[in-house]
């Protein structure tokens, strides 16, 4: 099983639904306004769950960002309010 935050889970979640419903990857902007955070906030998440291996994307290449844990390993989404 990965390892991974609470916080980290709720990017990976929302990047598998996302996903899931549009057939296509998010963009940043895309979690920028689920989370109501900016933009170098969502970045920096982006880096950091390709650092420890959790996602794959590719440099350079638009929606490229895929999760790559199993999907049992993947938490719920929590809705916002």
């Amino acid at each position: 099983m990965a390892t991974f935050s609470k916080l980290q889970g709720q990017y990976l979640a929302f990047i598998d639904a996302y996903t899931k419903v549009n057939g296509r990857p998010p963009a940043e902007a895309d979690m920028q306004r689920y989370f109501e955070v900016t933009p170098p906030v969502v970045h920096q998440m982006v880096v950091n769950l390709h650092r420890l291996g959790l996602v794959s994307r590719s440099e350079g290449a638009a929606r490229s960002l895929r999760v790559v844990i199993p999907q049992e390993d993947i938490p719920r989404l929590e809705l916002r309010e």
